[in-house]
């Protein structure tokens, strides 16, 4: 058995073509932050088509592209006079690389798993303008300004175009060109940094939150304070839009508790008019089925999303056409939302109802399942966000509210989960610079659920918990966890190990060993040094720099020709 081998390899980090070269890549820092800026018009004889992309050189297929034209034009015109935004995603093609894109690049190792970029979706931000025209021979104007994105920033991107799409709106392409060339000159996405992010007269201020470490990284490096004019406007949050919207404020206070428990189980669901925010309401839990927050007909997996041959797929569909009330009704979750009266008992307006009652066209607003809830709403809390809206609390303290009630709700149920995981982990006392490092051990669900007699979440979590966790473990929301937890307790075995290797005096015992057990012991402690460093590994330096001199020290007691071979390796 090899003293220094682990079962457990690790992918290392593409370099991103802002980050690999001394040259400047042309546009590099701007496709850190999008893909492209495309503009889709109607054309009277094609339809939807798209006008322009820029920057120029960006390479889309002819499959997405027909995508973003469909996608960038809400289902109904006729309701959207003036200015409408809205964001869609969509699924890239197969085979599909990009240059400055990587499997694991330094932005998502830093970033939480929600705000992480996407590797086989694309994001589309859409300020879509209609007004009358007299001109126009259809006697509109019709245009569509769209960001595309790898990253989930819906906030900071549709903030964005309300800064760029009326300007460009006048003054066309050349503005679009100068917006781009000022994205350009971004400083990179850096999670934990404040980002002043100057555009057309305006500088929007973000901070990217961090990936929360529980090892105790170094801290994360604050940029010095500029002298900026104008002054900026702060954003904050480059992702989470307002929960509580005044629109759907009565609606979200009986909904929220139970549209948590639906995006935790990964369960199929589409919504009539609007898409909540729902994957906040799992945070800090990311939800790995698909989702798309605006749906068409027009939809690439429009055919296999609606099959009869098979069960509902896991997703989340956003849609406005009334045509798939009746094209859905099998879905186990329908959430319809729609203009609320606002006087009155609202928990009382608004239910669950079973799934048999969604009649085709119907237009009651309403929760439409198949299934019924494992936990009990929290009644005091609804009251709590409802005397907050006699009070005019405003928008913004009510959505601070309402997460910090579903985060709570969230760790609770992860809790349990977490410390389960913690004795999977082989003891530090087990660590041997000689040995294989330990396995961790494998995760039982029956052995878990024993557990929840004396470590369960009774005193935040009302009613059937124990079935919630048990139809959790089918989800694939458990299994991305549980993936990428077992990712981290693996890295953490491995930092463990290498930690026990920079304490072991290698150097006495290098003494009774043949030369090629030294070359072997060698290769292996280099391939574990760069491994550390390639991956960043929460090893202090001093360490490998210690075993690094180790080496050296080793090589240097070696016959010349081993010495001369090893140098070139």
């Amino acid at each position: 058995m090899d003293p220094f081998d682990s079962s457990d390899s690790l992918e290392g980090p593409s370099k991103t073509a802002a980050t690999n070269a001394e040259v400047p890549v042309p546009w590099s820092r701007f496709s850190a932050w999008l893909e492209c800026v495309c503009v889709v018009t109607f054309d009277l004889e094609l339809g939807q088509a798209i006008e322009l992309v820029y920057p120029h050189d960006v390479k889309l297929t002819e499959k997405e592209k027909t995508s973003i034209c469909y996608l960038s034009f809400p289902d109904s015109y006729s309701g959207c006079l003036g200015d409408t935004q809205f964001s869609f995603r969509l699924r890239q093609s197969v085979g599909r690389s990009s240059s400055w894109f990587g499997h694991e690049d330094a932005y998502n190792r830093d970033a939480p798993v929600t705000l992480q970029k996407e590797h086989a979706h694309f994001h589309g931000y859409v300020y879509f303008r209609q007004v009358k025209d007299a001109s126009v021979k259809r006697g509109y104007f019709q245009k569509s300004l769209v960001v595309v994105s790898r990253l989930p920033f819906g906030n900071l991107f549709h903030s964005l175009l309300q800064v760029i799409a009326p300007e460009y709106f006048e003054k066309h392409e050349p503005c679009l060109e100068t917006v781009c060339n000022e994205i350009d000159q971004w400083p990179a996405p850096v999670p934990g940094q404040t980002l002043n992010l100057p555009v057309m007269g305006v500088v929007m201020q973000v901070q990217i939150p961090p990936k929360v470490e529980t090892s105790g990284g170094s801290p994360v490096k604050q940029p010095q304070t500029e002298n900026l004019l104008p002054a900026p406007t702060v954003l904050p949050s480059v992702h989470e839009l307002d929960l509580f919207n005044f629109k759907y404020k009565h609606f979200l206070a009986n909904v929220n508790w139970y549209k948590k428990k639906k995006t935790l189980l990964g369960y199929s669901v589409y919504f009539m008019y609007v898409l909540c925010s729902l994957f906040s309401a799992i945070a800090p839990l990311r939800y790995c089925g698909d989702y798309r927050p605006y749906f068409t007909i027009h939809d690439s997996e429009f055919k296999e999303y609606t099959t009869r041959t098979q069960a509902p797929p896991n997703v989340i569909l956003g849609v406005t056409n009334p045509f798939f009330i009746k094209t859905f009704h099998c879905w186990p979750h329908i959430i319809r939302l729609g203009d609320l009266k606002m006087s009155g008992d609202l928990p009382k307006q608004v239910k669950v109802k079973k799934l048999a009652k969604l009649k085709t066209l119907d237009t009651k607003t309403g929760i439409y399942t198949a299934y019924k809830t494992f936990l009990h709403k929290d009644k005091s809390f609804i009251k709590r966000l409802l005397k907050g809206i006699q009070k005019k609390r405003p928008s913004e303290v009510q959505s601070a509210i309402l997460r910090r009630h579903l985060l709570e709700q969230t760790e609770s149920f992860i809790l349990p989960l977490e410390r389960y995981l913690e004795s999977l982990m082989p003891p530090q006392r087990s660590m041997s610079p000689w040995k294989t490092p330990p396995q961790i051990r494998s995760f039982s669900q029956d052995e878990f659920m024993k557990t929840l007699e004396q470590a369960g979440p009774q005193l935040t979590l009302k009613g059937d918990w124990t079935g919630l966790y048990r139809r959790f473990f089918r989800s694939p929301n458990f299994d991305g966890w549980y993936r990428l937890r077992h990712r981290e307790m693996t890295q953490k075995v491995e930092c463990l190990h290498l930690e026990a290797i920079c304490a072991a005096d290698l150097l006495t015992w290098n003494k009774d060993k043949s030369e090629v057990e030294i070359v072997d012991l060698i290769l292996k402690l280099r391939e574990k040094l760069m491994k550390a460093r390639k991956h960043q590994l929460p090893v202090k330096e001093e360490l490998l720099e210690k075993l690094e001199q180790s080496i050296q020290t080793i090589i240097s007691s070696l016959p010349e020709d081993l010495q001369t071979l090893l140098h070139r390796q």
